[in-house]
């Protein structure tokens, strides 16, 4: 049986900054000892800004991709784009349990929402030996997939260990599905709207190196815009580009 021993709901004045004893923002373009772009070449920066990130008033949060105003600076030259990241580092970690999210996600070629976690050990133990579960992952130009992995030593980047989930019916801006991840000391497995969809054993990944997840985790969303994994927008009319987020909740086992 599942109890929820965390949650943030998102209710809140419209306009209002998310609840700082929950989450933090991670700021800038994403230049850090020499690689820039979050790794990926991402073309966005990520701000603090209520164009950015703020509460809806009807209990959700936006987090927003737009076109970069004048006098931003990328590693790139000027900013293309503003989006947000946050993360609940330092400050709320998951341990092996269930993990969720309520998600409506925007759709457009070069729009990258995602909703994922790295273990607690981060940034002292440097990615990917840290781990990283992804429960999410969208290709805006692809709006009925979303995909799932994780990432470790010997299994990162092109991981082996990665599935992709198609809708049915629909596409994943029509409305709002929920993304979860349950895991403890021998599988992870991956459920969108209650249906698992792929399942990884410690077994398999030890064929290609250690099994980092018997450790907490702490959660991050945001919406990257460009980079290795849709590619570039082809076209400015998608911006600005919308990630709605009803709510993120964990679960411990009883």
């Amino acid at each position: 049986m599942w109890v929820q021993v965390w949650s943030d709901e998102f209710d809140g004045a419209a306009g209002a900054s998310i609840d700082g004893t929950k989450w933090g923002n991670d700021i800038s373009d994403g230049c850090q000892q020499g690689i820039c772009g979050w790794g990926n070449e991402e073309r966005e920066y990520y701000t603090n800004a209520s164009e950015n990130i703020s509460l809806n008033g009807q209990g959700q949060l936006m987090i927003v991709a737009r076109q970069a105003p004048a006098g931003l600076t990328c590693y790139y030259g000027p900013c293309g784009y503003t989006s947000a990241k946050i993360t609940t580092r330092g400050k709320v970690l998951a341990s092996p349990g269930r993990v969720e999210a309520r998600i409506k996600l925007p759709v457009g070629q070069g729009l990258w929402p995602a909703f994922w976690m790295l273990g607690s050990n981060f940034p002292t133990t440097p990615w990917p030996a840290c781990g990283e579960i992804d429960i999410m992952e969208n290709k805006g130009s692809q709006p009925a997939t979303s995909s799932s992995a994780v990432h470790g030593p010997g299994y990162f980047g092109a991981t082996p260990f990665a599935h992709a989930n198609v809708l049915a019916g629909g596409t994943l801006s029509d409305d709002y599905h929920i993304f979860a991840v349950e895991w403890d000391a021998a599988h992870i497995r991956f459920f969108v709207d209650g249906n698992a969809h792929y399942g990884i054993t410690r077994d398999a990944v030890a064929a290609f190196g250690p099994w980092v997840f018997d450790q907490p985790f702490f959660l991050i969303l945001n919406l990257a815009v460009g980079g290795h994994f849709d590619g570039n927008p082809t076209s400015d009319a998608i911006f600005p580009a919308t990630m709605l987020v009803d709510y993120v909740r964990v679960y411990a086992k009883q």
